[in-house]
């Protein structure tokens, strides 16, 4: 007999199951899914059982050749009004009909980029001792560790582990920070930040107005940095790494490993966001259509 998936995971809630306490037991643990990892765990545990289609997010090749998202090279942007107006209209153009778009030839040297990413892996894969003293739900620590942030009110959990570092506009103190990613984050932070006023003035040019107007507002005082890692799954077709979603209010910058696996739902199709060496991916949420109405 040919067990479907959806079929599995309802045979799988059919059976006696006390979600809540498997859910408050994995917390508890303040390992995190590498924790179930280095457990060796064979099986997945119910908690992440996802009963969003994992096959509808695979690419179409049709798709894949019809559909690009944008790149805006930003090389020559302070170069002449002519080179400066060109990139707003690019990005004009990628904010309303995809509301994403990648960003090549940003000035934040590739070198830095890589050891974010480097020290992001650093902090998940090492001992779980180390890493439990920063696992916490509290919002008002300004560095945190934990598994999904929306863990004990989700329907199904994601295979994934997050540190999170709120870097403006009170940045932590450097002790703070995780050994590991210390260095690094912090000139990283200089970087995006600078590279983070440039896109809301390029944004609020875009929307015809004057290029100070979304500094004004200031949307560019904060900075939270989230440190994604997604550990090797025992039954990958049966969760995900990250639920399929919509972003409100915030401009969200990413820095994709050379793994991929990032999707845009776009006109009633999943598209693939290629990897490029360097480039960032800017999604701007709903944050051009509340501005423009403020």
């Amino acid at each position: 007999m040919v067990v479907s998936r959806n079929e599995k995971i309802e045979q799988d809630d059919s059976s006696e199951y006390d979600r809540k306490s498997e859910v408050h037991a994995f917390d508890d643990s303040k390992t995190g899914v590498k924790g179930l990892l280095d457990a060796g765990v064979t099986k997945l545990p119910r908690i992440f059982l996802n009963n969003q289609y994992v096959s509808e997010k695979k690419s179409d090749p049709d798709v894949i050749s019809a559909f690009s998202i944008p790149v805006v090279d930003f090389e020559g942007l302070g170069n002449s009004a002519a080179q400066r107006a060109d990139i707003v209209r690019e990005i004009k153009d990628a904010c309303e009909n995809w509301g994403f778009f990648q960003v090549v030839r940003h000035e934040i040297p590739l070198s830095i980029m890589e050891k974010v990413l480097q020290g992001v892996r650093q902090f998940h894969e090492q001992d779980s001792v180390v890493k439990k003293e920063f696992y916490s739900r509290d919002i008002t620590r300004k560095v945190t560790f934990n598994s999904n942030f929306d863990l004990l009110k989700s329907l199904a959990a994601n295979w994934r582990d997050t540190l999170y570092c709120v870097m403006a506009p009170n940045p932590p103190e450097p002790e703070e920070i995780p050994e590991v990613f210390r260095d690094v984050l912090i000139e990283y932070t200089e970087y995006i930040m600078k590279l983070g006023l440039t896109l809301f003035e390029l944004l609020s040019e875009a929307l015809q107005l004057k290029s100070d107007h979304l500094k004004d507002m200031e949307c560019a005082e904060g900075l939270l940095v989230a440190g994604h890692y997604y550990p090797a799954c025992p039954e990958p077709d049966l969760t995900l790494g990250l639920s399929g979603h919509t972003d409100s209010g915030f401009l969200t910058i990413v820095l994709e490993d050379q793994i991929g696996g990032l999707q845009v739902f776009h006109k009633n199709h999943w598209v693939d966001v290629p990897f490029l060496p360097g480039a960032l991916i800017v999604n701007i949420g709903d944050l051009m259509q509340a501005s423009r109405h403020l």
